[in-house]
């Protein structure tokens, strides 16, 4: 065989192993230009801004509606989760590319599950004065709503879904957010995850039929910090995408290689949905994040290096397209815990901030591109060699 031939071969190799990862159609038109390398999906990635509820505190005022947009483009962030949704906040995204993830209070589930005109009344001052000019894509009806508020979180979820029908609203999926470690058994194996017990056969098994009849997603908050604080086995490299030989977790019921923490958890999510019989679902991680203070003299792993070297791997792993290895689209939308500082903290409270309080640059982090070495940018430097090398030898 052609020497030449051979070496391409070699190259080329890899791409036979990731189906999911396609070539460009066309070569470049100079050998400047290396041939594109794109994946078939990505994360959508947003971060949430925690705006203070009304009446606002003097000591943390509400952020003027400009500088957040402002904060967002400099990101280049287009999604935005706002936990307490300020309706002068909603009317400011008008017309822009932002995609807004909205959430009712666990507060009102007692009312919004009695009563549907309730449920009306909150769309009529959260939702229809702005939408469709502002994009409200999904509304999540309370957040981590598994103690007494359980028996009103169906309710509740399906008065506001059917109340936004009434309105001819039809594109805004409804759902509701639930904390990893108040939900899942175990992440370890990941394969081994199930919902807890009663909550899973007496709550989540209904609303994961509901969610799978109104085309809507499970929303997880999900935190590694708070499991690799928990379980002194984590590597800390391992919960921070640190890529080092040594640095993965294999689970033995299926054989399959874990190189982090946070594809752990997700898979321990989806094998849960797939115990329960939705394991198409989508999956959302409505937060996300590791704290760069802490909120006591224990926490000597909340610090800003480890802060950013999280949201780094985080952002490039999302953005190379991969996926987990029990689901290869990956989630389809992460939100990342939070947007900045807050103002004038108290001792003992967690920082997770992508931005100082004053909005200054925190993270060396590109939020619009992959952020890190992945499997698509390996692939794209190979092929880009590759080329070089094919012309190289026709100019010789």
């Amino acid at each position: 065989m052609n020497p030449l031939v051979s070496f391409l071969s070699f190259c080329f190799f890899p791409l036979t192993l990731f189906p999911s990862i396609t070539t460009a159609t066309s070569l470049p038109p100079s050998p400047s230009v290396s041939v594109s390398i794109t994946t078939t999906t990505t994360t959508t990635l947003g971060v949430t801004y925690t705006s203070p509820p009304p009446p606002f505190p003097s000591s943390t005022p509400s952020l003027p509606a400009d500088r957040v947009l402002s904060a967002l483009s400099s990101l280049n962030i287009h999604s935005l989760r706002l936990p307490n949704p300020d309706p002068n906040l909603i009317r400011s995204f008008a017309f822009t590319n932002t995609s807004l993830f909205l959430s009712i209070p666990n507060s009102l589930l007692p009312p919004l599950a009695a009563n549907r005109s309730l449920a009306a009344r909150w769309l009529y001052g959260h939702v229809l004065p702005f939408y469709p000019r502002s994009k409200i894509s999904l509304i999540s009806v309370g957040d981590d709503a598994v103690s007494q508020l359980s028996p009103f979180l169906l309710p509740a979820i399906r008065n506001v879904y059917l109340a936004l029908r009434d309105l001819g609203i039809k594109k805004i999926s409804v759902s509701t957010t639930f904390s990893f470690v108040n939900v899942i058994t175990t992440p370890f194996p990941p394969s081994s995850g199930t919902f807890q017990e009663p909550l899973g056969e007496l709550l989540i098994k209904p609303l994961l039929q509901f969610l799978e009849d109104t085309n809507s997603s499970f929303l997880v908050n999900l935190y590694p910090y708070n499991l690799y604080r928990i379980n002194s086995e984590i590597p800390l490299g391992f919960a921070l995408f640190q890529e080092h030989p040594f640095n993965f977790r294999d689970d033995l019921i299926t054989g399959v290689r874990y190189w982090n923490l946070f594809d752990m958890m997700v898979d321990a999510v989806v094998s849960a949905l797939a115990v329960a019989g939705h394991e198409n679902l989508p999956v959302i991680v409505a937060e996300t994040g590791w704290p760069s203070t802490g909120g006591d003299q224990t926490e000597v792993d909340a610090k800003l290096e480890y802060a950013e070297m999280y949201i780094r791997g985080l952002v490039g792993h999302l953005r190379s397209g991969v996926g987990t290895p029990l689901r290869k689209e990956g989630v389809s939308q992460a939100y990342i815990f939070e947007l900045m500082d807050k103002d004038n903290v108290k001792q003992g409270t967690r920082n997770w901030g992508i931005l100082y309080a004053n909005m200054s640059k925190k993270y060396h982090v590109e939020f619009s591109g992959c952020g890190g070495i992945g499997v698509g940018r390996v692939l794209s430097m190979r092929v880009c060699l590759v080329w070089w090398l094919f012309v190289g030898f026709f100019l010789v």
